[in-house]
């Protein structure tokens, strides 16, 4: 673990409530040194070393962001990624020794939010979690979706529900259906839909997503937004966002 200029107090920015973290990693000298840069910094912080016990920790505590090393004896993270999500939205953070791209690849698929490499910054790391645990407390009037009162015919939908052929998105309720049945997405998959409902018909690139959707202040891996993506599709339907090729994707609007 290496440490950048402090980046601030979480308890300040979150108020004090502290922010609750499961961090599961094997290696002793990496979970905690992860533990202490994260105390340090104002985040509780619970720690477990195999997939087997951080699952029974996810469980047994309700924590605001889990982070997952991919390499662990009993369950590896990707299949403890995979548990997970059949129980939770909740944001998932992996942690991958050698960047390689199939631990990269797996560990989106498997439904993670964003992945880091170690060794870790601690100011990237914060950083990082900063940017997941804003995508899954944003509302619709920080983010410019507020409804605008219009001259609807009672028949219409409201304002603030945005339809799109059998798929309706719920810009106040942040409830997504899919032929009046409730589509259950992860924090990042809804600010993404969000993103694409704000401008249907328009081509979206992958950089601007990155910084819009991910919060990216840096150059990210597009490889996080094409995953996305592709499990945004599964669920609203695959036709529903198309591929731009050498552009992005854009949302049909029928």
């Amino acid at each position: 673990m290496t440490s950048n200029a402090q980046v601030g107090s979480v308890s300040e920015a979150r108020g004090p409530a502290p922010v609750s973290v499961l961090v599961v990693e094997d290696d002793a000298t990496i979970r905690r040194a992860v533990q202490l840069a994260l105390e340090r910094y104002g985040y509780r912080v619970d720690v477990a070393a195999d997939g087997l016990s951080g699952l029974e920790a996810f469980r047994a505590g309700a924590h605001d962001l889990l982070i997952l090393d991919v390499m662990l004896p009993e369950l590896d993270g990707i299949g403890l990624c995979h548990r997970i999500r059949e129980e939770s939205p909740v944001p998932v953070l992996m942690m991958s020794a050698r960047g390689d791209a199939l631990d990269v690849v797996a560990g989106l698929e498997a439904g993670a939010d964003d992945y880091i490499i170690k060794p870790v910054d601690t100011a990237v790391l914060v950083a990082r979690i900063r940017a997941l645990l804003r995508r899954a407390t944003f509302g619709p009037d920080q983010e410019g979706l507020a409804p605008k009162k219009s001259d609807r015919a009672p028949d219409q939908a409201p304002d603030h529900v945005l339809t799109f052929g059998d798929l309706s998105v719920d810009t106040l309720g942040m409830e997504v259906r899919r032929a009046g049945e409730t589509v259950s997405l992860t924090p990042t998959e809804l600010r993404l839909l969000l993103e694409f409902a704000a401008a249907p018909g328009s081509v979206l690139d992958r950089r601007r997503l990155l910084r819009d959707v991910w919060d990216y202040g840096w150059e990210g891996d597009t490889r996080v937004v094409d995953l996305c993506v592709l499990r945004l599709r599964k669920k609203i339907g695959s036709g529903r966002i198309e591929t731009v090729r050498g552009f992005g994707y854009k949302l049909v609007r029928g």
